[in-house]
């Protein structure tokens, strides 16, 4: 019985020791072909009424390639390897909570870009989303009984939106480099 355990432990940590076992740190993969060195990241086009959305997601996006350490990001569409390129379809409003008064005390942000990567060497799209979604929900501070002041709605709003490119970049950038 314990010569069977001993034997198990000593297996168990072969394998784990063991280099070459095809595990790699998440967010750190890579399918894109070696030769894709240099990605070109235009500013991304805005369908929207939403100020300066545009600047700030793509901004987050270059970001999230540079911080993957493998790539030099230009915000040409020439004299690069590849080509990411998007467009930001809706950003959209709505409530989601409510007090007893019926005044809204949360609200859910949603953004809907059309995305596309581009290998400009094969003139091959290597990964695209026409609809990819993305939402972040924050509350709205109010005191009871009065309205809600603008510029604590328009902060938190501000920073639902800077949360929301966050994330979305992390998601476009993973979905990327690891074809998910």
């Amino acid at each position: 019985m314990i010569k069977t355990r001993l034997v198990i432990v000593a297996l168990l940590a072969a394998i784990l020791t063991s280099s070459g076992c095809g595990y790699a740190l998440a967010g750190r993969g890579s399918y894109l072909p070696a030769y894709i060195k240099t990605i070109g990241l235009p500013l991304f086009t805005n369908n929207t009424p939403v100020f300066d959305v545009e600047r700030k997601i793509t901004q987050k996006v270059s970001a999230e390639l540079i911080g993957r350490g493998r790539y030099t990001v230009k915000p040409d569409r020439t004299g690069v390897d590849a080509l990411l390129t998007g467009e930001i379809m809706s950003i959209s409003y709505a409530p989601t909570a409510f007090n007893q008064q019926q005044q809204a005390t949360r609200y859910s942000v949603t953004l809907v870009a059309k995305i596309e990567f581009r290998d400009l060497k094969t003139d091959k799209v290597l990964w695209s989303n026409p609809g990819m979604a993305f939402s972040e929900q924050y509350d709205v501070s109010s005191i009871v009984g009065q309205a809600t002041d603008a510029a604590t709605f328009l902060g938190q709003n501000v920073n639902a939106l800077e949360r929301l490119a966050s994330e979305f970049a992390r998601a476009v950038i993973s979905a990327i480099l690891e074809s998910f």
